[in-house]
């Protein structure tokens, strides 16, 4: 089968297009032919080396959707099946953290990037009738970090007041369709006057350019202060969260695209009462009811640009490039 395959780190442009041997599933496993494949940041950081236990050579993609190829199971799953895969593996019994097993298809186990994928079988979920192969394939990852940001971990309450920084990525634009579907107030900020206005289109009620000056005070007289923040950008401007918190409110952050965050004074987060949660992925338990919620809300991914698994390199470097708004999509099998 063909697939994109990192051999080397080194960015991007080390990814190769080649034959590869189709993966064979063991028993409790199920082979998926692929039709669409979506990118996330983590593939990125991937090819640069620059994430944990990397092993290679590996096919990169946690995010997929097609169908059901090959199976040994009879409890429900057959050959034909339209499906997506939940790309979070061995997360374990306790659905408050996960186990030291856990890990994320695409590396080191062989992802997506690839015309077939062998998964667990219970990492197949039946694809949303609603949804085309290409929005199911931009579902998985980012939709359940958001929705356990969201809704596990943040406790979003309808009328609260939530601030997503860094509009534009999967997980910031499911948080904002998210809190918005259970009744809250969302705010945002971008680099992007563009990317504000977008999402203003898809509810939020106002944002600010956190790159102009005194970006800050015009977001606190707009918005007040916020109930709930849902950071993955981290860096300076989460100190700007913590300032724009009201007291007793919840800051969550799900990662770091910035960088770290600079030391801060203890008093502003203890006299405030604040609670500072970490999430990432989610439980096989939040998978399920991020679908079920998404289904019941007919919430759609926000799609920005598709690219055939042979530009897989250039898809990966337009990501790179923080021009997109919304999921960056790859097109594998267009026959399905």
């Amino acid at each position: 089968m063909k697939a994109i395959v990192l051999n080397e780190t080194g960015g991007p442009n080390q990814l190769a297009y080649q034959e590869v041997e189709k993966p064979k599933p063991a028993e409790g496993e199920v082979l998926i032919r692929l039709k669409h494949a979506s990118l996330n940041r983590r593939d990125v950081f991937i090819t640069h080396g620059l994430y944990p236990g990397i092993k290679l050579p590996s096919v990169l993609g946690a995010d997929g959707s097609g169908v059901v190829a090959e199976t040994d199971r009879a409890d429900g799953v057959k050959k034909g099946d339209e499906v997506l895969i939940n790309p979070g593996l061995n997360w374990g019994d306790n659905p408050h953290v996960n186990s030291p097993q856990f890990n994320i298809l695409g590396m080191p186990s062989n992802g997506t990037y690839a015309e077939f994928v062998k998964v667990p079988v219970e990492n197949i979920y039946k694809k949303p009738e609603y949804l085309t192969f290409q929005e199911a394939a931009a579902l998985p990852l980012a939709a359940v970090t958001a929705y356990r940001a969201v809704v596990t971990r943040g406790n979003v309450q309808e009328g609260e007041t939530v601030l997503i920084p860094g509009i534009g990525s999967g997980v910031a634009l499911f948080a904002l369709q998210i809190a918005k579907a259970k009744g809250a107030r969302v705010f945002i900020t971008s680099g992007s006057d563009e990317k504000i206005e977008k999402a203003k289109d898809l509810g939020a009620e106002d944002g600010v350019n956190y790159k102009k000056d005194g970006y800050v005070k015009s977001l606190r007289e707009m918005m007040g202060s916020a109930d709930l923040s849902i950071d993955g950008v981290g860096g300076e401007s989460f100190m700007d969260l913590i300032s724009l918190a009201r007291p007793g409110g919840r800051i969550v952050n799900f990662g770091a695209t910035t960088g770290p965050v600079p030391s801060f004074l203890l008093p502003k987060l203890f006299f405030k009462h604040l609670d500072m949660k970490g999430t990432t992925m989610g439980s096989p338990q939040d998978f399920e009811e991020m679908l079920a919620f998404f289904s019941n809300h007919k919430i759609r991914p926000v799609l920005d640009r598709s690219f055939p698994l042979e530009a897989a390199a250039e898809a990966q470097l337009y990501m790179e490039s923080g021009k997109h708004f919304g999921k960056i999509t790859l097109e594998i099998d267009s026959t399905i």
